[in-house]
């Protein structure tokens, strides 16, 4: 594993996004004997999702190095959060909630479309990295049902035969900008 950290850290891009989360763990000031370390790690998980993107062991280990803990632990927080991933995910992530209000609205006839529109099955990535699709429990608005959400804007009440293919339509368009 040591080797590919190090090969890792070395190419251009990824240097750069390690140096990038180290400046924001160094920012903390962390005691690497203390027990606060600990309460830092959700905070430098965030921001390192933010930085990759996601969660590869790689940075998991590396994460867990500066803090003076165990990837365990490291890999414990990521499991235990569904917010964190360690799969990469698509610039435009699209989350299609399956709790019941959605599920009985339709919206596993709107997961069909993204699927087929996209070419990719739930959990996947386009091979451009431009979407992936994730089911998710519940988003927490009933009352919009059936519900996506792509990043942070909500699209509600969507019927299958054209809502899917406006949405993507408007995330492709500011792609080929």
């Amino acid at each position: 594993m040591e080797k590919a950290i190090d090969t890792c850290e070395q190419s251009g891009v990824a240097k750069e996004m390690f140096e990038k989360l180290d400046m924001f763990i160094n920012s903390f000031e962390i005691d690497t004997n203390g027990t606060r370390r600990k309460g830092d790690l959700i905070r430098i998980l965030h921001r390192a999702q933010q930085i990759f993107g996601y969660l590869p062991e790689e940075v998991q280990i590396h994460v867990a190095r500066k803090l003076n803990v165990h990837h365990s632990e490291v890999s414990g927080v990521i499991s235990f959060y569904n917010y964190f991933t360690t799969e990469p995910r698509g610039k435009h992530n699209i989350s299609v909630c399956m709790g019941t209000a959605c599920f009985v609205k339709g919206a596993d006839k709107i997961l069909e479309e993204f699927e087929k529109e996209l070419g990719i099955k739930a959990g996947q990535v386009t091979e451009d990295m431009e979407f992936s699709i994730n089911i998710v429990r519940c988003i927490g608005a009933c009352g919009l049902a059936p519900v996506v959400t792509i990043g942070e804007k909500v699209f509600g009440r969507l019927k299958p035969g054209g809502d899917v293919k406006k949405i993507l339509d408007q995330y492709r368009s500011e792609v080929a900008e």
